[in-house]
């Protein structure tokens, strides 16, 4: 691991960041990151440590000096390659940029019970949070993980080529890398179907973003083409054998080729290393290797594998494959960057015809800054090279501007400027940097705390959301902690252009800063009344559109829109004006993380909402209960109405609500009874009258502790449909949650009580009270208590007990059943939701009572069939039904009766805990009668 890290950094200890408590003096918060390359308000108030003082200088300083560029192209999160990313922006100064194809909405969830867009929601904000680290700009396309998917071909034909292809060549023109890459090659070994494409539309955009004939609609939104320069994959994991090469996806072999969709040409036998990236190197100014830095933001994509630790200390090398190249470049490279020029004078090649002696001239003097600032820099006084880096701000701006009125053509102009740009800002962040400026901004009480101790009440907590038309306080606090005098000349707060918000003073100004002198500057804001809500600008009508619709096209393939509210500050040091931007935060305390800081957020005054969002009725139902749920974001009490819009003939009651303060929740529920009932889809929807406004949709806040929240949207509408289904009565069920599912409120629709299960019921409750027991998804990752009591749950089954194990990963292959049986390592799954269903035991009294199941209750089911099938099992266990994907082996593995005792053991990998939240008729089938054994008279009898 030796190092060979640029030669200028400084041995630089980085201290780690302060815990906050609740109350406090001031907040460590700055407004830049060294990886900033726009002027843009930054969501996050708080930097990292490795962002924070010369650590953050050294870095900038280093991305000063280069115009290296890299775009990674991946399918979900957590596939990124993160030590390579961290060790290009962190360790080589280079520009990097993230797409992910998709945003993870099939994946599993072990952090909460988001699933689908929600779950899509959390992993966005999970890679926000790892990108951080790997010091990243991230991207996505509008197509959205539908479920795991065995072939390219299946992803193309849902997602359709040119969709993919257009959102990818967006992003290269928009992120104008010289690199591309991905940690797919676009064939066989990338297994995931979502894998595959990712691969191929990484090459073909090498190609495709410099052609004007391509997706031209682009240049009207002020795009142009662009050429990277070369195209690289990463050499597959697997290794090629005897047989071929291996697809974990359908567990096959290959012919060991692989297609160069640059070329159209096909590469046989295994691909070679062109270079090789030393993610294991060591940082002595990070204190880490890259690959170490990377696998702290990877620890913060939990949801898939609960978190991951530091990894240790080690050489390890990223291989990756050129398929592509424009300049000159041997087989064996050093970086990716060989044959081109990325020193600031190489932004003169962008300039096609015409003089350009003024742009190298201009160039060539900011590069002598740069290198001025480098070699002055000193960790202990980075305000030392404040003057050097205000000059190179100063020449940037002058080029820009004699480059807008050069005689370059067009073309070129908008080239050279859009790289000047880059440079423009990373040189206010530098700046900024060596002053150690620091600036906060924060929705604030309407009076300061006054007195001799009101600088131990600072910044107490707020509300979270701004509601339509409300007026609200907003302070910004900057310091200069350095001895260099700083001038703050403006502070503006930023609202949506389109909206009418109104902000008093509009702007206000402070004068010189003087060293380790701070500045409080406060705003009365009033909100507009039609004030836009955060959420995400993308949506689909359901689950089955593998591709999200797009609210705004602005925002097209950015993480999220853009916060409602920011502060703008702008300084100058030498007479050379610069800015920073921060979001407005809000600011609450939580047990155990502190004080915590958040963007504020637009959100409605009520929010109404049913949870879940489908569900049944059985047609023996003369009446049902029906929940909805008050929000209120209103600064003070509320009292309103709640009506249901029903079906003809259908009748509830209007029920009224009334709330203390902002944050109330208050739970309605309604008796509703139906005009009749057949088999057939119905639609409930809640609407909230207050103050003389209507409500006809609510939020769900996703994500969990530790991450930050965001709102997703969705109708206050119930989906159900009327369904012959019969359940055995007075059942008494429990239920062991695991890593979240909405099943017991599937439960409830069937008039199931259902208890949760305390690790103390497990050690000690009395478990036969019992007619089922039911685990929750990935009950043995979630639950060490139910390892530890595992044999309790047992003898609950032995005399006489039903206990039904759903969706388990590989922490359930520890036979914890009754008898022996085995997941393997890489368990099956059945993806195709309409797979052909046999029913291999007929007379099986899960299919027999209380409802009759037959072929038609697999139909219309979601996203998938299941996931986790048992690759063998003792010969006590039953196999119930039998399911495959094309090209796949008979699974039967998914559903396993088998009788213990006195009882009835079953394991279930079928998604029944998406089918039911779904509303699937036939899934309620059949789980009631799982759940209904105990009482079916085939076994009492």
């Amino acid at each position: 691991m030796a190092s060979r890290t640029n030669k200028f950094l400084p041995m630089v200890v980085v201290a780690a960041a302060c815990a906050l408590p609740f109350l406090f003096r001031s907040v460590p918060a700055r407004a830049q990151s060294p990886n900033k390359i726009s002027g843009a308000p930054i969501a996050a108030a708080q930097p990292l440590s490795f962002d924070s003082g010369a650590a953050a200088l050294s870095q900038s300083l280093q991305k000063l000096h280069s115009r290296a560029s890299v775009l990674m192209v991946t399918a979900h999160p957590d596939d990124e390659d993160g030590g390579t990313l961290t060790y290009e922006s962190r360790g080589q100064g280079a520009r990097v940029a993230l797409l992910t194809l998709n945003r993870g909405e099939g994946g599993a969830n072990v952090m909460s019970s988001d699933y689908f867009d929600a779950l899509g929601m959390v992993r966005t904000e999970e890679l926000l949070a790892a990108d951080r680290y790997y010091g990243t700009q991230q991207f996505w396309t509008r197509v959205v993980d539908y479920g795991f998917s065995k072939t390219k071909e299946e992803s193309l034909d849902l997602w359709r080529h040119d969709r993919v292809l257009a959102d990818v060549v967006r992003v290269v023109r928009m992120a104008r890398p010289l690199i591309i890459t991905s940690v797919f090659v676009g064939g066989r070994t990338d297994g995931h179907g979502n894998h595959q494409v990712a691969g191929q539309m990484a090459q073909e955009a090498f190609n495709a973003a410099g052609d004007p004939a391509k997706f031209p609609e682009q240049f009207k939104e002020g795009l142009h083409p662009w050429k990277p320069l070369k195209e690289y994959a990463r050499v597959p994991f697997s290794p090629i054998t005897d047989k071929g090469i291996y697809d974990y996806a359908d567990g096959r072999f290959y012919p060991a080729e692989f297609h160069n969709y640059t070329d159209g040409t096909v590469i046989k036998g295994a691909l070679s290393a062109s270079v090789e990236i030393p993610e294991g190197e060591y940082n002595p100014l990070l204190g880490l290797t890259y690959a170490q830095v990377s696998s702290l933001g990877l620890g913060h994509q939990k949801s898939q594998s609960g978190g991951t630790g530091l990894t240790v200390a080690e050489e390890a090398m990223s291989p990756y494959h050129r398929f592509a190249s424009r300049v000159s470049a041997g087989d064996k490279e050093a970086s990716f960057f060989d044959g081109i020029d990325v020193s600031l004078l190489g932004i003169a090649s962008l300039a096609q015809g015409g003089d350009v002696a003024f742009l190298k001239d201009g160039l060539s003097r900011i590069n002598s800054l740069v290198e001025k600032a480098i070699h002055d820099f000193s960790a202990q006084h980075p305000e030392t090279i404040a003057s050097t880096l205000a000059a190179g701000l100063k020449a940037t701006n002058e080029l820009i501007e004699k480059t807008s009125g050069s005689g370059l053509n067009a073309d070129s102009k908008y080239d050279v400027t859009q790289e000047l740009k880059v440079k423009q800002a990373q040189f206010e962040n530098a700046l900024a940097e060596s002053l150690g400026l620091s600036v906060l901004a924060t929705v604030a009480p309407e009076k300061e705390p006054a007195g001799p101790f009101a600088r131990f009440f600072r910044n107490a907590p707020t509300f979270q959301a701004a509601i339509p038309g409300q007026e609200f306080w907003v302070k910004v606090h900057a310091t200069n902690p350095t001895n260099a005098p700083v001038q703050l000349e403006s502070v503006v707060l930023e609202a949506p252009r389109n909206e009418q918000w109104t902000i008093e003073p509009a702007t206000q100004s402070r004068g010189t800063l003087q060293g380790n002198q701070s500045a409080d500057l406060r705003f009365t804001v009033h909100a507009a009344s039609n004030a836009a809500f955060t959420r995400p600008y993308f949506t689909r009508p359901d689950i089955e559109q593998p591709y999200y619709d797009i609210r705004e096209s602005k925002y097209l393939n950015l993480p999220v829109a853009p916060y409602p509210l920011s502060a703008k500050l702008r300084f100058s040091f030498d007479s050379v004006p610069f800015e920073i931007s921060q979001v407005v935060q809000s600011i609450k305390h939580v047990t155990g993380q502190g004080t915590v800081l958040e963007p504020l957020i637009m959100a409605p005054a009520i929010s109404v909402s049913i949870a879940p969002q489908a569900g049944i009725v059985p047609l023996e139902s003369k009446s049902f209960e029906l929940t909805v749920a008050i929000h209120s974001n209103v600064k003070g009490p509320t009292k309103g109405t709640v009506k249901l819009e029903l079906p003809e003939g259908w009748k509830a009651p209007q029920e009224e609500f009334s709330t203390a303060k902002d944050g109330d929740d208050q739970t309605l529920n309604f008796h509703v009874t139906p005009g009749s009932l057949s088999e057939k889809p119905y639609a409930i929807t809640a609407v909230a009258t207050y103050d003389g406004h209507e409500y006809k949709e609510g939020y769900h806040t996703i994500g969990y502790a530790g991450l930050r929240p965001y709102n997703i949207y969705r109708a206050s509408t119930y989906r159900t449909t009327g369904v012959d289904v019969k359940v055995a009565p007075d059942l008494n069920v429990g239920y062991i949650v695991g890593a979240g599912d909405d099943v017991p409120q599937s439960l409830e629709n069937l008039g199931i009580r259902v208890h949760f299960l305390s690790a103390e019921d497990l050690a000690s409750g009395n478990l036969s009270k019992f007619d089922a027991i039911v685990l929750g998804v990935r009950t043995y990752a979630a639950r060490e208590d139910l390892k530890t009591y595992n044999g309790r749950v047992l003898d609950y089954v032995k005399n006489g007990g039903v206990l039904i194990v759903q969706y388990n990963t590989p922490e359930y292959d520890h036979n914890y059943g009754p008898y022996p049986y085995k997941m393997g390592s890489n368990p099956e799954e059945v993806t195709d939701e309409h797979s052909q269903m046999e029913i291999l035991a007929p007379a099986n009294p899960v299919f027999m009572w209380p409802n009759k199941i037959t072929s038609k209750d697999f139909e219309k089911w979601a996203e998938e069939r299941g996931s986790k099938f048992l690759e063998s099992w003792d010969a006590n266990y039953e196999p119930l039904l039998e399911t495959h994907d094309p090209g796949q082996a008979p699974q039967k593995g998914g559903l396993l009766y088998a009788k213990y005792g006195k009882g009835v053991y079953i394991y279930n990998a079928y998604a029944f805990y998406r089918q039911m939240p779904e509303g699937v008729p036939g899934a309620y089938r059949l789980f009631a009668n799982m759940v209904s054994l105990a009482k079916n008279p085939q076994l009492t009898h």
